[in-house]
């Protein structure tokens, strides 16, 4: 039988760290219903919904409630009653890291338990992390770090060394490469004969599919994550190959941009490999690329010249957005 009936946890989670896990672990295991309590403002470059997403997917067993911190942090008996409304009662027990969890709980009649206040079983702090998240991604749940970590795509016309070029940048950084899912799609539908038919559902697949692998690969990887196409050339094959957008393909594409762009140039030989369209659509689907990129309004950077010149290039280019400040994927949303 667990110690408590019911506790709470609060906090403003920005973000949810080792450290809050370590604590809400704790509680966890003493209460047998939990509350934790996210406290958000409009200022903060984290979304709050990204906050509670993190919490329940690492304890699904307790109960997130996202609310407006707007109870100055030193007035302990406005935080309890706060709480008590938001809960709909007084909770058994309050556990924090903090100073302030002893008058809180006191001021709610409730008991304090706590939890590591001198950091040292989980030495994490969320403004450190905030400062430099991507030198801290070891304090950071797999979907806190797919919202820091960099990505960079690499995208092009057939033979322009995509595929070459997203490899050595993997290679070079020593992080993982997500591969085009189009082509593997494209093997497979063109071994059973049919080359020619194309459909805007089979887009809106592979597009949700490459988009599903970015995601997954990027709740694991370092630093920067390096992508050879994305959703947004996706919609780009989609115009190739049945002569119109897509406005599912391109809603996708506008919800999901990654943080660099490097586009391959057209100006090295055309190699036919027997799957590609040849060599008359590669200079139209360059300029379509350079195009849109300028429309939508990436972050983009032309790749040219042999492969050492544009290798060295692309790094200079993804050492720069490395060395910037980093804003978390999801900002505006609550």
């Amino acid at each position: 039988m667990k110690t408590f009936a019911t506790g709470v946890v609060v906090g403003k989670f920005w973000p949810p760290h080792r450290g809050h896990h370590h604590l809400v672990a704790t509680a966890s295991a003493q209460c047998e219903h939990l509350w934790v309590i996210v406290a958000w403002r409009p200022d903060q470059d984290l979304a709050a919904d990204l906050r509670a997403a993190c919490l329940r997917e690492v304890h699904p067993e307790v109960e997130v409630i996202v609310v407006p911190d707007d109870v100055d942090a030193a007035d302990s008996e406005g935080w309890a009653d706060y709480t008590c409304r938001i809960l709909g009662r007084r909770p058994d027990a309050c556990f924090t890291s903090e100073a302030y969890g002893e008058a809180w709980a006191r001021a709610m009649g409730a008991r304090h338990v706590s939890v590591d206040p001198e950091r040292r079983t989980v030495p994490c702090s969320g403004r450190t992390i905030r400062a430099d998240p991507l030198r801290h991604l070891e304090c950071l749940s797999p979907s806190m770090r797919a919202v820091y970590v960099r990505r960079v795509c690499v995208v092009g016309a057939e033979s322009t060394g995509t595929t070459t070029m997203a490899g050595a940048l993997a290679a070079h950084y020593g992080t993982a490469l997500v591969p085009e899912y189009g082509r593997e799609y494209c093997e497979e539908k063109w071994r059973h004969g049919y080359v020619a038919e194309w459909e805007t559902s089979e887009f809106v697949a592979i597009a949700r599919e490459q988009a599903r692998r970015e995601d997954q690969a990027a709740r694991s990887g370092g630093p920067v994550l390096v992508c050879d196409t994305d959703v947004f050339a996706t919609a780009i094959w989609h115009e190739r190959y049945l002569g119109r957008r897509s406005p599912e393909v391109d809603a996708m594409a506008r919800e999901r941009v990654c943080d660099l762009y490097l586009l391959t140039g057209d100006d090295i030989p055309f190699v036919q490999d027997g799957l590609r369209d040849g060599e008359d659509v590669r200079h139209w689907m360059h300029a379509r690329f350079a195009a849109e990129l300028a429309a939508t309004g990436r972050r983009w950077a032309l790749l040219e010249g042999p492969h050492e010149a544009r290798r060295a290039e692309a790094i200079r280019r993804v050492d720069a957005l490395l060395s910037e400040p980093v804003r978390p994927r999801g900002t505006g949303r609550r």
